[in-house]
């Protein structure tokens, strides 16, 4: 096992199986230290030599061996690393954060005083003066009387970072403004929004500069700043975020599909499944394309991982690419990828009624409302003991008038999508004519697509809605219906371009207005 920093190798160790049987020993020579320059460092731990691998098919060997939670492992494997230090430190070195910190060379109070205002204007997300910084200084003061300057410096920051202005974003009514009336918010404050919406963190420099003219409310400025934090790579907190929680990607980490009906299933495929659809958005994203790519995309990317589970050839190595698909695409679009098909099934089995609840809620903007108490669970054989299709033991379930409401809008949304399994692998089924609530009727995925995009403006109203839910950090209400309508209207002159989407809940009342306490 070789430990490598920077692409160079520090360490090659050994890893033998111990004579005794015991491993909890087997791991207590794997430590060492290395004298490190401060700064950021790449650190990678791997085996030089890999067993022999075995294709990815059904037709291997029951890998029961590699089930962690189940079995023991026939080969060695890289659980954690720890990092600990510094030791024996020879002065507090050069790196980017550091940079960031001390702005000036001088170690005096004035030095001081200019990285506290520097600091304290970014943690505060507004301009400060002196009176701001008063108590920080002054906790400079007392640690300098004894300790060198950088501990003064820590003593002044810990006061900045525990303050309610950093660790709380307070939005103050300003001064006679009538109880339960709307106002515009301040520049500042719709700096902090913005920033927090695109970026999940603190407004920048230049962002807030524009807050603090007063400019940042006019829609030339406003736009402008939206386009430069849409192409800031600090945007990606909108795949992270956004993307995982309105997809239930964040669900993937708690899914384990039965290691005996899916025995390929690994934590590489579960990864390689959320960096799909993350990539996938992402390119949604910096491309600036119509948000009704993400149901018709005819392209994907994957690894040699992903490939071969899909059954895609002439994908090698580890590294994630895209990849053009053809006519007869059996992936592509959110509907086709295997983050989302697992994470709407059983661990044994798909479920038509998760899937259909999924795409009514996430895609069509209309969730069925919850289960009545004591609903039956559903009967895995008929009444006389002959073995039922799942579509058969659902109907059954459907005679419930308890049931019926619901299924009959979810069910055969679901069955549409039943050529995928619960990990997301293709398979022939003959059972895949769905329906939508309209009283369309079609078969399979292609004609669930095809119905979804007949009437795009419904998916449009249910990405404006979740966006903007996201945005506001609240769930929609009956008030915001106009302002939503107003942002689908806008965006469909522009075939729904992801950006007119940003760009319209940035301008909208909800976003940029807000009701006295």
């Amino acid at each position: 096992m070789e430990v490598l920093v920077d692409n160079e190798r520090v360490k090659l160790f050994t890893v033998k199986p111990p004579p005794t049987g015991d491993h909890q020993a087997v791991d207590q020579h794997l430590s060492f230290r290395l004298p490190l320059k401060a700064g950021p460092h790449q650190i990678a731990v791997t085996f030089p030599k890999q067993p022999s691998l075995l294709m990815e098919t059904e037709r291997q060997p029951y890998p029961a061996h590699f089930n962690m939670d189940r079995h023991p492992r026939i080969t060695p494997a890289l659980y954690s690393l720890s990092i600990n230090g510094p030791y024996q430190t020879q002065g507090p070195g050069d790196s980017p954060s550091r940079r960031r910190i001390f702005t000036c060379k001088s170690q005096d109070e004035a030095c001081a005083k200019t990285i506290l205002l520097t600091l304290s204007r970014r943690a505060y997300r507004r301009p400060v003066t002196d009176r701001d910084i008063a108590a920080p200084l002054r906790f400079f003061r007392e640690a300098r009387a004894t300790e060198p300057f950088d501990s003064a410096i820590e003593m002044a920051l810990r006061a900045v970072l525990v303050s309610p202005e950093f660790l709380f974003r307070v939005e103050q009514d300003p001064e006679g403004v009538a109880a339960q009336t709307a106002y515009r918010i301040s520049d500042l404050q719709l700096a902090t929004r913005l920033s927090f919406f695109l970026w999940s963190s603190i407004p920048d420099d230049e962002l807030l500069s524009a807050a603090a003219n007063n400019t940042l409310h006019t829609s030339a400025v406003l736009n402008t700043q939206v386009r430069r934090m849409l192409a800031d790579p600090r945007s990606r907190a909108l795949i992270d975020n956004f993307a995982a929680q309105w997809l239930h990607l964040r669900n993937l980490d708690s899914v384990t599909p039965d290691m005996r009906g899916f025995p390929d299933f690994d934590d590489n495929l579960r990864q390689a499944f959320r960096r799909e659809t993350e990539l996938f958005f992402d390119s949604v994203l910096r491309e600036d394309r119509s948000v009704l790519t993400l149901l018709k995309a005819d392209y994907t990317f994957l690894n040699e991982r992903l490939a071969k589970h899909y059954g895609i050839p002439n994908i090698y190595g580890g590294q994630y690419r895209r990849v053009a698909l053809g006519q007869d695409r059996l992936r592509g679009g959110l509907l086709r990828q295997g983050s989302i098909l697992t994470v709407t099934s059983y661990a044994t089995r798909t479920s038509p009624v998760i899937r259909g609840k999924w795409i009514l809620d996430n895609i069509l903007g209309i969730p069925p409302p919850p289960p009545p108490p004591n609903v039956p669970a559903l009967k895995e054989n008929g009444s006389i003991g002959k073995a039922l299709t799942l579509r058969e033991r659902l109907a059954e379930h459907r005679k419930n008038p308890a049931c019926f409401g619901c299924h009959q809008l979810m069910d055969p949304i679901g069955f549409s999508m039943e050529n995928y399994d619960a990990v997301g692998r293709w398979r022939q089924s003959d059972d895949i004519a769905g329906g939508l609530p309209d009283g369309s009727k079609f078969d399979g995925i292609a004609g669930l697509e095809a119905s979804l995009l007949q009437r795009p403006e419904l998916f449009a109203n249910t990405f404006t809605e979740k966006l903007l839910a996201y945005s506001l950090g609240r769930g929609i209400e009956s008030y915001d219906a106009a302002s939503v309508r107003k942002i689908v209207r806008n965006a469909q002159s522009s075939d729904y371009r992801i950006s007119s989407f940003i760009l319209g809940i940035v301008a909208s009342e909800p976003f940029q207005q807000r009701r006295s306490q």
